[in-house]
């Protein structure tokens, strides 16, 4: 199973906020914001959509194909997703900018308000992954990730004209894209991702109710924090799946992007969605636990462990033999 992975590639500042956002947001004021909040803790960490569901992939077992442009920053970061079991050979380095960074505060409800600038992510669109398709010997799915809008279209262009089935997962981007460039996106795609924020902006971007999303998609997977994740589609019942409880949460960003890559390795090798879902929250909890994206490291008795604890011995028994490779 050759998987790529396409999206963003960046350095995360990740910051803590010892108070709630909300407490601080005026009734009738929300036009005209202007506000600045005192950080109480800084950490740089190594990130990016792209490359967290790589290393999530990779850590599982997997042998991803990251699809995607850094800078020249990238040497250190690619040590690690190589070490991770990441092939990074379809990484553009750009001669010219530094790697894209993502400067996110979080606050004691793990509410987040964040900004990204691009840097060498605006040349991911100069990536050909019909030369990927060719270099690999056949892909078998593309995850397209939050990366430059211009690169997310046309690698799902390209994905659909090669018939390789397609994950899309716009998720920051939404803010950016077009009610067009949307709807691109999402019709067609075989698993779509969204958080429940971005469930009700991507139907204001598309201008689709949810039934006709799920008209146009495989599966249409939201993840909603400590709520668990949903799963829908069109023709099947909805399932809901419970979280993993997290023993600590040192810091959210990234279980999201942890998820996508549990559940697609579940997926990918025979899973019950509902298993891989559960593969999915388990991995998702090793990043609440950690500050950083790609700090976590998998032990598989541990992850098999979570899964008992949470799900019981049958989805444990079920999801242990694809964890078989793992340390």
């Amino acid at each position: 199973m050759c998987i790529a992975v396409t999206g963003s590639i960046a350095t995360d500042h990740l910051m803590a906020f010892p108070g709630r956002f909300s407490e601080q947001l005026l009734t009738g004021r929300l036009e005209h914001v202007s506000l600045s909040f005192l950080a109480d803790r800084l950490d740089v960490r190594r990130g990016g959509v792209g490359a967290n569901i790589a290393f999530g992939l990779g850590s599982l077992g997997l042998r991803p194909v990251l699809v995607g442009s850094a800078g020249l920053d990238f040497a250190e970061h690619d040590a690690l997703l190589r070490s991770a079991g990441v092939d990074t050979t379809w990484v553009r380095v750009s001669d010219a900018l530094h790697t894209a960074r993502f400067v996110c505060t979080t606050d004691d409800d793990q509410n987040q308000i964040a900004t990204f600038y691009a840097g060498a992510m605006a040349e991911a669109g100069k990536i050909d992954l019909a030369d990927v398709q060719r270099a690999t010997g056949g892909l078998d799915l593309v995850l397209i990730g939050a990366d430059d809008p211009q690169a997310m279209l046309r690698h799902t262009r390209i994905a659909h004209d090669l018939d390789v089935d397609v994950a899309a997962d716009p998720s920051q981007q939404l803010a950016r894209l077009t009610t067009e460039q949307t709807r691109t996106l999402v019709d067609g795609a075989r698993w779509l991702f969204t958080n429940e924020y971005e469930a009700g902006l991507l139907q204001k971007r598309t201008g689709w109710a949810a039934q006709e999303v799920l008209r146009r998609v495989g599966v249409w997977v939201t993840t909603r924090g400590s709520d668990g994740v949903t799963i829908a589609s069109a023709d099947a019942a909805t399932v809901e799946v419970p979280s993993v409880p997290a023993e600590t949460i040192a810091e959210p960003t990234g279980a999201g992007d942890a998820f996508r890559a549990g559940f697609l390795a579940g997926v990918t090798q025979e899973l019950t969605y509902q298993n891989a879902a559960r593969l999915g929250c388990a991995l998702a909890t090793l990043v609440l636990e950690s500050v950083g994206t790609q700090e976590y490291k998998v032990v598989a008795a541990d992850l098999v462990a979570r899964i008992d604890g949470a799900y019981g011995h049958a989805a444990a028994r079920e999801i242990e033999p694809l964890l078989a490779g793992v340390a």
